[in-house]
């Protein structure tokens, strides 16, 4: 039997946190998810489902154009 599924869930939850403290650190922040994977040195496909996942814990919202922001911040 193998760990590499929740050593996974381990870096998964820990990009998460990363990108919660950025986003709560620049409450301004606006970022597509090409811009993000950039900014984060990660994959877009990996960025965009951290993302989602903060969008459907109501972390952030995210625009029609696709830009994703912090949840109540103008």
């Amino acid at each position: 039997m193998t760990d590499a599924p929740a050593h996974r869930i381990d870096t998964h939850d820990a990009l998460l946190h990363r990108i919660r403290g950025e986003f709560v650190e620049m409450p301004g922040l606006l970022l597509t998810p090409p811009q993000a994977a950039r900014l984060w040195h990660l994959d877009v496909h990996l960025v965009t489902s951290l993302l989602g996942r903060l969008v459907e814990s109501r972390f952030l919202d995210r625009r029609p154009n696709g830009v994703y922001r912090r949840a109540g911040v103008p």
